[in-house]
């Protein structure tokens, strides 16, 4: 039988009859169950489908995260801190600041290194050949 990530038994039912067991069956069938569908050369050949299956399974993988850190935070080892998770300031802080520091790193990355159309470029030199 699955014993969850760490092998145990109490991490096992941790993930199976939690407060968050729903998010577990979504990542089962988001992970597991929709990919089969990849099988068929008719679902595979059609864009739609591909994409579909692709945005599931990133959601799948984000449940994944999910179901990591909030059950290990939710029921510790210890009974008497067994709560349930609220985000906090904190936690949207450092969710924000992450995606904040992507993009400054994205600008930076297009202001020193900026994308030249190829096309352009041979334009460019061809004209000047031409002069």
């Amino acid at each position: 039988m699955f014993a969850g990530a760490s092998g145990s038994r109490v991490d096992a039912n941790r993930v199976w009859l939690g407060h968050y067991w729903w998010t577990f069956a979504l990542l089962i069938l988001c992970n597991i169950t929709i990919p089969q569908l990849l099988w068929s050369r008719k679902v595979r050949m059609s864009v739609a489908a591909v994409w579909s299956i692709s945005i599931v399974v990133n959601i799948g993988m984000w449940l994944e995260r999910f179901v990591i850190v909030i059950t290990s935070l939710e029921r510790d080892f210890v009974p008497s801190s067994w709560n349930h998770y609220f985000r906090r300031g904190w936690d949207i802080a450092t969710f924000a600041g992450t995606h904040g520091l992507f993009l400054s790193l994205m600008f930076l990355f297009v202001r020193g290194l900026p994308a030249i159309s190829i096309f352009e470029m041979r334009e460019v030199v061809h004209e000047a050949k031409h002069d």
